[in-house]
């Protein structure tokens, strides 16, 4: 099963997806490209995982696009 699927129906579907969401937003700080690359420098972030993050992002951009 898709593992975004997944997250959402475990997360009180797309609304609770779009809550947490939210909650990120708000609460990050800082630059997220350099976040990213301390992930991936440090290892807690492999090119494979991060890789199909982006993957997963694209798909739920192009959804939102609808």
């Amino acid at each position: 099963m898709n593992p975004l699927y997944q997250q959402m129906n475990k997360n009180n579907g797309l609304n609770g997806f779009m809550s947490r969401l939210n909650q990120l937003k708000q609460t990050f700080k800082g630059d997220p490209n350099q976040k990213i690359q301390e992930l991936l420098n440090t290892g807690k972030v492999s090119q494979a995982q991060y890789d199909k993050a982006v993957q997963m992002a694209n798909q739920i951009q192009s959804m939102m696009k609808i």
